[in-house]
C-alpha cells in the first residue's frame, strides 16, 4: 500500500475490494500514510478472516498524514491503537519491527521497550505473528537467532541477488541465498519487498543488466526462492492492480527468468537458481524442486528429506542425457548434482 495513498478514498477502497476478489490476501500497511487507513478499513469490513495484513511497529504518520518513523514506544502505542480502530479490527496478523537494517537498531529496539511490546501483544493474541523488515542479511540472522520471528519482510530480486543493486541489495549473492534457505528450513515466511528493483529491472535503460524484464519474470523469480510466501510490489490504483493480475494468466514462458543467466556473475555461477528452464526433463523430475530440497536439508530443514521422498520422480532417475547441463543458463552440471543429490537423500538422511 507504499504507493497507493495518492489516489482519491474512493480508487483506494474499489482497489483493496477487487484485490481480494481475485485472490490477494496479503496487505502490507507500512508506509501508505495515513490516508490510506480508513478507505482499506471499509475494504475489509465483513471480509476480516480473507486478508492478512503486516503493521509496522515504528511507522508513524505525521500530523499531515504523512509516513514517518520512530522508536518512540509511547508513540508507538498511540499508533497501533489509532490502526486498530480504524481498521476495524482486534487483532494484527504481523506485528512487525521496523527497518531493521543496523545492529543498533536491534539495541535501540530493546532499549525502547518495543520487542517486547510486541510480545506482549503475542502473547495477548493481539498480534498473531513476530517479524521484522530489514535490508541486511547479518542483521537479520541475528534476529532470527532470537527463535521468536515468524516471518521477515526482506528486499529480494535479480540485481539485489546477483550482487548488481543499489545501496539496499546488502550482503554477497551467497550470504543472501543462505539467509533464505535459513528462514525455510527454520519456518519463517518472507514477504517480499522491491521486486522490480524501485521499477529499473523493467527498463533496459535503467536496469543494471541494460536488459529490461517484465513484472510477471519478476514476481516468479521472487517466489521460486525460498522461504518466500508473499510478493508485495505496490500499487498507485486499479490499473497497476490490473497489471499484476496477468500474472495469474500467464504462460510458462512468459514466466521464465532465465535470461538473467546472462548477465549472472561469475560468484554465482554453478548454483542453482530453480528457474526450471532445464525442463522439460526427459525422466520427468523436477529438477529445480530437487534441487532446491537438498539445498534446504543442507541447511538444516528437518522436512526437506520427506517433502523429496514425496515427489514421484526423484534424482536417481536421471537418464545422464545431458539435456539439462545444455539448457542451464548458469552452467550447473545438473547430470552430475543429480547423482549427488540421489546419494545423499539414498543414505535415509
Amino acid at each position: 500500500m507504499g504507493g497507493i495513498q495518492a489516489s482519491p478514498a474512493e480508487e483506494i477502497e474499489a482497489t483493496v475490494r477487487e484485490a481480494i476478489d481475485a485472490g490477494i490476501n496479503f496487505f502490507d500497511l507500512c508506509a501508505g500514510g495515513k490516508s490510506v487507513y480508513e478507505p482499506f478499513g471499509r475494504a475489509i469490513a465483513g471480509r476480516r478472516e480473507k486478508v492478512h495484513f503486516q503493521l509496522h511497529f515504528g511507522a508513524v504518520y505525521k500530523e499531515n498524514g504523512e509516513y514517518g518513523w520512530s522508536r518512540n514506544l509511547d508513540e508507538i502505542k498511540r499508533t497501533f491503537d489509532w490502526e486498530m480502530k480504524v481498521l476495524g479490527t482486534d487483532y494484527a496478523d504481523f506485528g512487525f519491527l521496523h527497518c531493521v537494517d543496523e545492529e543498533s537498531d536491534i539495541r535501540d529496539i530493546e532499549k525502547a521497550g518495543i520487542f517486547d511490546f510486541v510480545r506482549s501483544l503475542k502473547a495477548q493474541g493481539v498480534v498473531r505473528h513476530i517479524g521484522f523488515s530489514s535490508h541486511t542479511p547479518s542483521v537479520a540472522n541475528k534476529l532470527l537467532d532470537t527463535g521468536v520471528i515468524d516471518m521477515m519482510m526482506f528486499s529480494v530480486n535479480p540485481a539485489y541477488d546477483l550482487e548488481q543493486g543499489d545501496e539496499y541489495g546488502i550482503g554477497s549473492t551467497a550470504e543472501r541465498a543462505a539467509l533464505m534457505r535459513r528462514c525455510e528450513a527454520e519456518g519463517v515466511g518472507i514477504s517480499v519487498m522491491k521486486p522490480f528493483h524501485g521499477g529499473q529491472l523493467l527498463s533496459a535503460q535503467t536496469s543494471p543488466f541494460r536488459v529490461a524484464l517484465t513484472k510477471t519474470q519478476c514476481i516468479q523469480y521472487c517466489l521460486d526462492r525460498p522461504a518466500v510466501l508473499a510478493v508485495v510490489p505496490g500499487v498507485r490504483g486499479l490499473n497497476d492492480l490490473h497489471a499484476l493480475l496477468q500474472y495469474l494468466n500467464a504462460t510458462k514462458e512468459e514466466r521464465d527468468y532465465s535470461v538473467i543467466g546472462q548477465f549472472t556473475p561469475a560468484s554465482a555461477m554453478g548454483n542453482c537458481v530453480y528457474c526450471n528452464h532445464c525442463q522439460p526433463c526427459p525422466a520427468g523430475i523436477d529438477i529445480g524442486l530437487v534441487n532446491k530440497y537438498y539445498d534446504l536439508a543442507m541447511a538444516g530443514d528437518k522436512m526437506a528429506a520427506n517433502h523429496y521422498e514425496k515427489l514421484a520422480v526423484k534424482a536417481d532417475a536421471c537418464l545422464k542425457c545431458g539435456h539439462c547441463n545444455r539448457r542451464c543458463p548458469f552452467k550447473v552440471a545438473q547430470q552430475e548434482k543429480m547423482k549427488t543429490i540421489a546419494e545423499y537423500f539414498g543414505k535415509g538422511v
